[in-house]
Formats: C-alpha cells, structure tokens, sequence
C-alpha cells in the first residue's frame, strides 16, 4: 500500500508521516520543493492527503480530483470541512474529510482528538482509517461536514476571538507585559501563554478560521451581547446583578465547573514543579 501527503513537507505532514509509515503504508510526499508533484501522488497512491493551507485547499483538490479512481481514498486535513469535502465529491474515489484538533508542533497524535467526516467511503476502508488513528492513542470523533462546521464555530472560531481581543485589548492599552511579571497569578499566566502561543503562528489560519465559517459571525454577535451586558453590569456596580448574571453560566456549564477546576488546579500544580 502506497500513501502520499501532498504539501508533506509541511510540519503537520512531518507529524502524520510516520503515523502511517507505522502502519504499513510506503510513504511519499510532495512539497515545493520535491521532485514529487501532486500529479504523482494522486496517480500512484491509494491514499492520497491534502495537507495545505485551507484557502489552497480546493483548488489543490480541484487539480487533482482528475486523476483519481474509485479504488483511491481521498482525505484533506484543513480546519474547515464543507467545501474541502464537496471539492472532493467531484472525484471517482472514496472521500473523507479530516480535521486533526492539534497543532503539528506535538510530537505524537496520543490523546489528542481528530475528527472525520466520512462522505463517500465503505465501512472498511472507515474502520482501518479510524483504526490507523486509535492505535496511534488518537481520539476519533465522527461528524458530517455540516455539524463539523457548527462546533469549529465554537471550539475554534469562539476561542481565537477572545484570545485575540485580549491581545489586542493589551497592546490598546500600552502594557509591558514584561512589567506585569511580578503581578502575575497562575491563571493569567496561563491566559497570556495562550496569547502568544496563537500569535507565534501564521495569522493566515486564523483568518481563514474565522472568516470562512459560515457560522461564526452568528457566535461573534453572541460574544459581543454577552460583553456588552456584563459592561454594563460592571459599571453599574451591582453585585446582585453581576452574581445572576454569573450564576446563569454556571447552570449552564453544570459539572463542567468542578472538571475545569480539577483540570486548571494539576495545570497549575505542573507549572509550579517546574
């Protein structure tokens, strides 16, 4: 069995490479720089991955759906599902979509969560997939592109916003963050390590993130209400307004509270050791 990953080069490629070479698949890959084209890939591998920057993604698959055949597996690995997925669709091999919920700077695929979007597959090719993954210590979620789409509003598009608008919030204000050093609680070190480690990759993905899921200006709008209510419950100086407001989220979130805590608290105790 042959696998290829096109834009292999790549560190999320460099990361998934191996995952498959373990599991049996001869491995090749295509990059800028290789004499490997995609052409290639797509002519002679039974698994073919598209691994490229997601406003590239389509016209990569566009490219290369031509040649493919219906005994081939077709994959992508983008953050985003409906398009990448339904460019696909117009080959003749089997499809699914991927969206590994990791950065490629990790150095396995254990525990960490990757979710599949199987469109045009049989259930054998899906199990061995799925498989390749489990045995790897991956968790495997599957979903259509659609809901996929509906939760990345969410677990992506929600998250980078807010972490960007703190940023930005800090860099309006004129703050050293040198100088906040010696104030600095656990949590808010935690909040600025998220900070940087965003801003320390390609502002493209973010960009593409936030801007080309149809879902995420509808969460944007309800992140902006929420601001503006408790803006205006901080300034009015009511506690009782400001604990039912607070209360309301913690029903919400449920059991969830106790499981952050636990989680945020062996965080914290594992910065302290080191």
């Amino acid at each position: 069995m042959k696998a290829g990953i096109i834009g292999g080069t790549g560190k999320m490629g460099k990361l998934f490479a191996p995952v498959f070479e373990r599991a049996g698949y001869e491995m090749i890959v295509s990059g800028r720089s290789t004499a490997v084209t995609n052409a290639d890939i797509a002519e002679t591998c039974d698994l073919v991955i598209v691994s490229v920057p997601i406003r590239d993604t389509v016209r990569v698959i566009g490219e290369i759906a031509p040649l493919l055949g219906k005994d081939q597996v077709l994959c992508d690995f983008t953050s985003l599902k409906v398009a990448p997925v339904a460019a696909m669709l117009k080959s003749e091999a089997q499809v699914i979509g991927l969206h590994p919920m990791f950065g490629p700077t990790l150095s396995s695929i254990a525990r960490q969560t990757i979710i599949m979007c199987p469109a045009r597959i049989t259930g054998t090719m899906l199990s061995d997939l799925r498989g390749i993954f489990l045995h790897e210590g991956a968790v495997c979620t599957i979903a259509t592109p659609e809901e996929h789409y509906r939760m990345m509003a969410i677990v992506q598009g929600l998250t980078h916003f807010v972490t960007i608008c703190m940023a930005d919030s800090i860099r309006r204000l004129g703050i050293d963050i040198g100088k906040t050093g010696p104030f600095m609680s656990p949590v808010y070190q935690i909040e600025l390590s998220l900070v940087g480690r965003l801003l320390s990759q390609d502002p493209a993905l973010y960009a593409d993130i936030l801007q080309e899921n149809p879902f995420v200006p509808g969460v944007l709008a309800a992140c902006r209400s929420a601001a503006g209510e408790l803006s205006e419950i901080v300034q009015g100086g009511d506690p009782a307004a400001f604990a039912e407001f607070f209360s309301r989220d913690t029903r919400h979130l449920g059991t969830y509270c106790e499981r952050g805590l636990e989680l945020t608290d062996a965080l914290i105790e594992c910065m302290v050791k080191k």
